[in-house]
């Protein structure tokens, strides 16, 4: 026969559990069990992030990386270049649940609207003046001018962008709680997907004219 007080027990333990568990989904990437796990950028194997290059195999060239000091190109249609340092740029970043990006600006340069699926994005102004913002999921818009030396961080998934709002140009350097964040380019996927959304679907949701909808794709290429 069970007592009261041990039912009592086992609910408590019970709730405790389903408490407990959803915490670990809430983090981006997944804690590393060993020091390090070089990513095998070449293997076959596809899981969710990458197989360990062998111990043997490790050199100390594997934790450096120096993609980040070279200016970008801005010379595009949105004035800006993202230079990526995720693990797929420096495998050492591996399962460590980091990554950075550069990004600099032209004169009046965008980083356009988009989002990251799968980190928070945390930066800080490194040159020039820039408009941060973003949007939430109940469409209201947060944003600040900053200038060198000031931070921002945009919540994971939220829709954002910086624009140079300064004379010159502008670089900042931002970090994300994941080795591979990935980033939705919003025009890019609206206008530039292969194979393209159907203009239906993109008259229906902008509410515009077909001719609208083609002028926009024929910037992008499409």
């Amino acid at each position: 026969m069970i007592s009261s007080s041990g039912s009592s027990f086992d609910l408590l333990c019970c709730l405790v559990v389903l408490l407990i568990l959803p915490f670990s989904s809430l983090s981006s990437d997944p804690d590393s069990l060993q020091d390090f796990c070089v990513a095998n950028l070449n293997s076959s194997i596809s899981v969710n992030g990458f197989p360990c290059k062998p111990d043997a195999e490790v050199t100390f060239n594997d934790f450096f990386f120096d993609g980040l000091s070279k200016e970008g190109d801005t010379t595009n249609v949105f004035g800006s270049k993202v230079t990526p340092g995720s693990v797929l740029e420096f495998p050492g970043l591996n399962t460590l649940g980091i990554s950075m990006n550069r990004v600099d600006f032209a004169p009046g340069g965008l980083n356009p609207p988009h989002s990251h699926p799968r980190a928070t994005e945390s930066g800080v102004v490194i040159k020039g003046k820039l408009l941060v913002g973003f949007i939430s999921t109940n469409n209201v818009f947060y944003s600040k001018v900053l200038s060198a030396g000031q931070m921002f961080v945009i919540p994971k998934g939220l829709v954002h962008f910086q624009l140079n709002v300064g004379e010159g140009k502008a670089l900042t350097f931002t970090a994300f709680n994941s080795h591979l964040p990935g980033a939705a380019v919003l025009p890019l996927n609206l206008f530039a997907s292969t194979p393209a959304i159907p203009n239906g679907v993109l008259t229906k949701a902008f509410q515009v004219e077909d001719n609208v909808i083609n002028a926009i794709k024929s910037k992008f290429g499409s």
